[in-house]
Protein backbone atom coordinates (compact mmCIF):
# COMPACT_ATOMS: atom_id res chain seq x y z
CA UNK A 1 0.00 0.00 0.00
CA UNK A 2 1.46 3.33 -1.10
CA UNK A 3 1.86 6.25 1.28
CA UNK A 4 1.13 8.55 -1.66
CA UNK A 5 -2.60 9.23 -1.80
CA UNK A 6 -4.58 12.09 -3.29
CA UNK A 7 -4.94 14.91 -0.75
CA UNK A 8 -1.95 13.94 1.42
CA UNK A 9 0.87 16.36 2.16
CA UNK A 10 4.33 14.78 1.90
CA UNK A 11 7.95 15.86 1.93
CA UNK A 12 9.90 16.13 -1.32
CA UNK A 13 13.13 17.47 -2.77
CA UNK A 14 13.18 19.90 -5.68
CA UNK A 15 15.20 18.20 -8.43
CA UNK A 16 14.51 20.43 -11.42
CA UNK A 17 12.97 23.72 -12.47
CA UNK A 18 11.56 24.48 -15.90
CA UNK A 19 9.51 27.40 -17.21
CA UNK A 20 6.34 25.30 -16.86
CA UNK A 21 6.87 23.87 -13.39
CA UNK A 22 8.96 22.21 -10.70
CA UNK A 23 10.11 18.58 -10.56
CA UNK A 24 10.08 17.00 -7.12
CA UNK A 25 11.43 13.66 -5.91
CA UNK A 26 9.38 12.18 -3.08
CA UNK A 27 11.25 8.89 -2.64
CA UNK A 28 13.27 6.39 -4.68
CA UNK A 29 10.28 5.48 -6.85
CA UNK A 30 7.81 8.38 -6.82
CA UNK A 31 8.46 11.77 -8.40
CA UNK A 32 6.17 14.49 -9.55
CA UNK A 33 5.56 17.84 -11.15
CA UNK A 34 4.21 21.01 -9.65
CA UNK A 35 2.71 22.74 -12.68
CA UNK A 36 3.28 26.51 -12.70
CA UNK A 37 -0.46 26.99 -12.14
CA UNK A 38 -0.15 25.07 -8.84
CA UNK A 39 2.63 27.24 -7.39
CA UNK A 40 0.67 30.32 -6.39
CA UNK A 41 -2.78 31.90 -6.62
CA UNK A 42 -1.11 34.97 -8.13
CA UNK A 43 0.94 35.39 -11.30
CA UNK A 44 4.24 33.48 -11.25
CA UNK A 45 6.85 35.44 -13.18
CA UNK A 46 9.86 33.45 -12.01
CA UNK A 47 9.58 30.02 -10.39
CA UNK A 48 12.99 30.55 -8.78
CA UNK A 49 11.35 33.15 -6.52
CA UNK A 50 9.47 30.26 -4.86
CA UNK A 51 11.89 27.29 -4.81
CA UNK A 52 15.48 26.37 -5.60
CA UNK A 53 16.95 23.04 -6.70
CA UNK A 54 17.76 20.99 -3.62
CA UNK A 55 15.06 22.60 -1.45
CA UNK A 56 13.24 20.22 0.88
CA UNK A 57 9.57 21.24 0.67
CA UNK A 58 6.11 20.02 1.53
CA UNK A 59 3.81 19.21 -1.40
CA UNK A 60 0.14 18.35 -1.69
CA UNK A 61 -0.70 15.34 -3.87
CA UNK A 62 -3.36 16.12 -6.48
CA UNK A 63 -3.21 12.83 -8.36
CA UNK A 64 -1.21 9.57 -8.34
CA UNK A 65 -0.19 7.34 -11.25
CA UNK A 66 0.76 4.14 -9.39
CA UNK A 67 1.95 2.36 -12.54
CA UNK A 68 4.49 5.03 -13.52
CA UNK A 69 5.20 6.37 -10.04
CA UNK A 70 4.23 9.89 -11.12
CA UNK A 71 2.55 12.45 -8.90
CA UNK A 72 0.69 15.64 -9.78
CA UNK A 73 1.61 18.07 -7.03
CA UNK A 74 0.71 21.48 -5.66
CA UNK A 75 2.12 24.00 -3.20
CA UNK A 76 -0.54 26.63 -3.85
CA UNK A 77 -2.72 25.99 -0.78
CA UNK A 78 -0.14 24.90 1.80
CA UNK A 79 2.80 26.29 3.77
CA UNK A 80 5.33 24.44 1.65
CA UNK A 81 8.48 25.91 3.18
CA UNK A 82 7.65 25.52 6.85
CA UNK A 83 10.30 23.88 8.97
CA UNK A 84 10.40 20.16 8.22
CA UNK A 85 11.90 18.00 10.96
CA UNK A 86 14.39 15.51 9.56
CA UNK A 87 14.74 12.22 11.37
CA UNK A 88 18.40 11.42 11.65
CA UNK A 89 19.71 7.96 12.29
CA UNK A 90 22.11 7.59 15.16
CA UNK A 91 25.61 6.73 13.97
CA UNK A 92 26.90 3.59 15.60
CA UNK A 93 30.61 3.32 16.14
CA UNK A 94 32.34 0.13 15.20
CA UNK A 95 34.87 -1.57 17.41
CA UNK A 96 37.56 -0.70 14.87
CA UNK A 97 37.01 3.06 15.17
CA UNK A 98 39.64 4.91 13.13
CA UNK A 99 41.99 1.92 12.85
CA UNK A 100 40.83 1.18 9.30
CA UNK A 101 41.54 4.77 8.26
CA UNK A 102 44.88 4.70 10.08
CA UNK A 103 45.86 1.59 8.11
CA UNK A 104 44.46 2.59 4.69
CA UNK A 105 45.34 6.31 4.53
CA UNK A 106 49.08 5.84 3.78
CA UNK A 107 48.17 3.31 1.05
CA UNK A 108 45.65 5.71 -0.54
CA UNK A 109 48.16 8.58 -0.44
CA UNK A 110 50.82 6.45 -2.08
CA UNK A 111 48.40 5.30 -4.82
CA UNK A 112 47.29 8.87 -5.50
CA UNK A 113 50.88 10.17 -5.68
CA UNK A 114 51.76 7.44 -8.18
CA UNK A 115 48.68 8.30 -10.21
CA UNK A 116 49.45 12.02 -10.46
CA UNK A 117 53.13 11.32 -11.13
CA UNK A 118 52.19 9.20 -14.17
CA UNK A 119 49.95 11.93 -15.65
Amino acid sequence: MSKFKKGRIVRGTVTGIESYGVFVSCDDYYSGLIHISEISHGFVKNINDFVKIGDLILVEILDVDEELGHLKLSIKNIEYKKSIPIRRKRIRETSLGFKTLEYKLPIWIEEYLKKIKNH
